[in-house]
């Protein structure tokens, strides 16, 4: 019992530090120098031995242009037993802040002369002066180090420096001989890289990294030049020239790089470079042995196939499909197969009976949790073209319990408040659309608060809801594609419910059916309406990125293109948008884009 009240005291005390150093760092963060400076005192006095509290107090000291404090402090703990090496380049930093620069070269040079004391001191005292971008200093402490101990190994440290200080073809050799050495991973590296690299084939920077690169190769017939030459134009988006690395990857490692090259394919075919794209999946065809490999490669050339697909070409592909279906056959290895010819049969063909007929089969398969869920949320997809919406729910609902927290779940989610929209039952969309916003999917938590928006905003003024039920049958016909049917009921929408919070909706709906139609004039004529009437509403921003994109990709209208992603930009700082838009702008304007 005797020794409770002391462990209350200890229990206290252990507390009131606790809050001192909470509110020292709170305060300095905020900028309130003055009560930071009151808390770092007295930190300093209980534990003096802690040199962050110490560093602390000295940067409060400096914010307060309290140098003399500052100095006396300072002067006062290097006159201690060994005292903290960093000290002598904080008091050499002090006297920088007074533009005193003979008396801060004398302790920055004290700081160095220590590493001969020991070495190990090299990596703080280095790292120290790289906080203050005294950088030539820092290249003195890390190289001083690594003479008096070889063991020691900066050289990381020292090509992030070169970077700094705009010293680049220092900064290539050094990170490609530490790469070439084995004490840094290729990734490691590639990111530093990143920094400096932009797409511009021309940029001083890739022209020199391209140089060295190629110069090794010719010195040394080794598979990592032709890696870091992929990566690189592939940056560029060169990928034609990143294609002939590869091969040549792919020949020196005897077959064992085959995935480099799907995914420099699927990397060219999100930049809509079909043509090279196709070369590289019929050579992984050509190629490889690998039966599922093969079978993705001749997938993605059919998507590509499609990408602008008369009826000639459909029946060509019909023949594809039956081919390999014919190889293949329907196995829990080769589901990728069904859902696409599943999908071929019903938004090209028409066929949603006999699709449902093969995604029903390939249920009874022997698959994995989440193999069923993409078959059954691709057989929700058909039912819906099919207009069988109560089984589609079905399908949707049993992937939502089964994959809660994951984004197959929360997609089986979005569909489902989809579905209902298209059933007309709108009050149980937005149940499921609220729990969607949080989604950890950006995609899908815009999505749903797009369609959110949608019902309550039209749900409001018309307690009928007649518009938003023309609105949700247009998109039906739009997602079945009937294009011309959608854009004639979205037509409907606009004589018949002028000047209704539904216009702009219905305006953005039919400009994008226009484009897929290739009437491009009228689909630009659209957004503007909406940009003029609309401009401060919540579909502005779509706007002026879909006029841009129809520009920029269609129209070949750079400077009108360029004038549409600065609205978002200056305008629309939280538009889902903004990122791409900034990103087409600079690039449009001829900014180096890394």
């Amino acid at each position: 019992m005797k020794a409770l009240p002391f462990f209350i005291l200890f229990l206290l005390s252990f507390i009131a530090f606790a809050q001192d150093d909470f509110l020292a760092k709170r305060y300095f963060e905020d900028g309130d120098y003055d009560k930071a400076v009151v808390f770092y005192e007295k930190l300093v006095e209980k534990d003096p031995r802690r040199t962050d509290y110490s560093e602390g107090l000295v940067a409060c000291y400096q914010q307060l242009e309290r140098y003399d404090d500052a100095e006396k402090f300072l002067l006062n703990a290097l006159q201690k037993g060994r005292p903290y090496p960093t000290f002598y380049i904080e008091l050499g930093y002090n006297y920088t802040l007074q533009n005193s620069l003979e008396n801060a070269g004398e302790y920055y040079d004290k700081a160095i002369a220590l590493i001969d004391e020991n070495p190990n001191y090299g990596y703080g005292i280095g790292f120290r002066f790289q906080k203050y971008a005294l950088l030539d200093y820092a290249i003195k402490a890390y190289s001083r180090a690594m003479e008096l101990n070889p063991k020691l190994d900066y050289n990381y440290q020292i090509a992030r420096i070169y970077g700094e200080q705009g010293n680049i073809d220092k900064m290539f050799s050094t990170y490609l001989t530490l790469i070439r050495a084995g004490k840094s991973s290729m990734s490691n590296v590639l990111r530093n890289f990143d920094d400096f690299i932009s797409e511009d084939p021309e940029a001083d920077n890739n022209l020199k990294l391209k140089t060295v690169l190629l110069q090794n190769a010719q010195k040394d017939p080794d598979v990592l030049w032709n890696q870091l030459l992929s990566w690189l134009f592939v940056q560029q988006k060169q990928y034609s020239s990143a294609f002939r690395q590869e091969k040549a990857i792919y020949k020196r490692m005897d077959g064992a790089t085959i995935r480099r090259l799907e995914n420099l394919g699927d990397l060219a075919m999100e930049d809509t470079e079909t043509e090279i794209a196709k070369d590289i999946y019929e050579y992984i065809i050509a190629n490889t042995t690998d039966e599922v490999i093969k079978l993705n490669a001749q997938l993605n050339i059919i998507d590509i196939q499609l990408l602008d697909a008369d009826e000639n070409v459909l029946h060509s592909i019909q023949k594809q499909y039956d081919g390999l279906i014919e190889i293949h056959g329907y196995r829990s290895e080769t589901l990728q197969l069904q859902i696409a010819y599943a999908n071929f049969l019903t938004f090209k063909r028409n066929l949603p009976e006999a699709a449902i007929e093969i995604l029903k089969n390939s249920l009874q398969l022997p698959l994995n949790k989440r193999g069923t869920a993409y078959v059954k949320l691709a057989l929700g997809d058909i039912l819906v073209f099919d207009k069988k919406f109560n089984e589609a729910l079905i399908y949707f609902s049993q992937i939502q319990k089964k994959l809660k927290n994951d984004v197959l779940g929360q997609n089986a989610r979005y569909k489902v408040a989809q579905t209902s929209f298209y059933k007309g039952d709108f009050d149980w969309a937005l149940t499921q659309l609220k729990v969607l916003r949080g989604s950890t999917s950006q995609l899908i938590a815009n999505d749903a608060m797009q369609l959110s928006l949608l019902i309550s905003d039209n749900s409001l003024e018309d307690s009928t809801q007649t518009a938003l039920r023309k609105y949700a049958r247009a998109d039906l016909l739009a997602y079945q594609n009937k294009t011309q049917e959608a854009i004639a009921e979205l037509n409907g929408i606009l004589l018949d419910h002028k000047g209704e919070k539904i216009e702009d909706e219905a305006l953005l709906k039919q400009g994008e059916l226009l484009e897929s139609i290739k009437d491009y004039t009228a689909a630009a004529l659209n957004y503007r309406k909406i940009i003029e009437f609309y401009g401060s509403g919540i579909l502005a921003d779509d706007a002026h990125f879909q006029l841009g994109e129809l520009y920029r990709n269609i129209l070949n209208e750079p400077e009108k293109a360029k004038m549409q992603y600065e609205k978002i930009i200056y305008n629309y700082q939280d538009s889902y948008y903004f990122p791409q838009a900034r990103q087409y702008f600079r690039r449009l304007r001829g900014d180096s884009i890394n």
